[in-house]
């Protein structure tokens, strides 16, 4: 049987150098599509494009990755901006809001990294904090903290124990999307994973970053994607799913 075809989310930078050329360039960082490989899924790169195209990518996949990046914009959950919220992304936050609400729709097993998680929340009518503390080391460092999973919930049944996760974020859930449940938590408190009950799928969304961290529970997070992909294939190859939640 032939790998899920993954997709993973990308982000547009206006000066990269490489080699000798310095130019525009879609970028992810390599840790994405070595996890998904390590999944025993096909990680697809899908750069920024316009709202309409996201429903013609996500029928041709079999699972969806939102990548982690910048802030959420606060308008689109409709608060005004904290002055420690970083500069806006808008055709990105445009972009991955319609590859999520498509996946919805297509009932694609679906997750969303950090930024990624987030977005579904909003997606989903929630709202975000737009600043908390400790959950980050300087500018460009990682840090490590504790998880717990909320017994009961998809996530659990993966990782059924606490374990210590790669964190690099300043903003996190505040008031949950329609339908999502918190399915782990910091020891402050902290949303750390929301799921969407989905029988027979798997819509999740971490706070952490599991494409940098790479330790046995990073790869249960994306091989519960890859399984469930596999198995909506084989279940109706090439065929789009009921309607899933409406998107916020």
């Amino acid at each position: 049987m032939r790998p899920p075809l993954i997709g993973v989310s990308t982000y547009l930078e206006d000066s990269v150098r490489w080699g000798v050329w310095h130019d525009s360039a879609a970028l992810l960082p390599a840790g994405y599509h070595r996890l998904v490989r390590r999944a025993g899924g096909l990680a697809v790169l899908l750069p920024p494009d316009e709202a309409p195209a996201a429903v013609a990518a996500v029928t041709r996949l079999d699972g969806l990755v939102i990548a982690g990046g910048p802030d959420v914009d606060p308008a689109c959950y409709g608060a005004a901006r904290d002055p420690r919220t970083g500069p806006p992304a808008p055709e990105r936050d445009r972009w991955e809001l319609a590859l999520i609400e498509a996946a919805l729709d297509r009932r694609l097993p679906l997750l969303g990294v950090c930024r990624g998680m987030q977005l579904l929340n909003v997606a989903l009518g929630g709202s975000l904090r737009q600043h908390v503390d400790g959950h980050a080391g300087p500018p460009g460092v990682f840090t490590e903290h504790e998880v717990r999973p909320v017994a009961g919930t998809s996530l659990a049944a993966v990782l059924p124990g606490p374990f210590a996760v790669t964190a690099y974020h300043h903003q996190a859930v505040d008031v949950l999307g329609h339908g999502l449940v918190a399915s782990a938590f910091a020891p402050d408190g902290t949303v750390e994973a929301v799921e969407l009950p989905v029988p027979g799928g798997l819509v999740l969304g971490v706070q952490w970053h599991p494409e940098a961290g790479g330790g046995p529970h990073d790869v249960a997070v994306m091989r519960a994607l890859t399984g469930a992909a596999t198995a909506g294939a084989a279940r109706s190859p090439g065929v789009p799913g009921p309607a899933g939640p409406p998107g916020g």
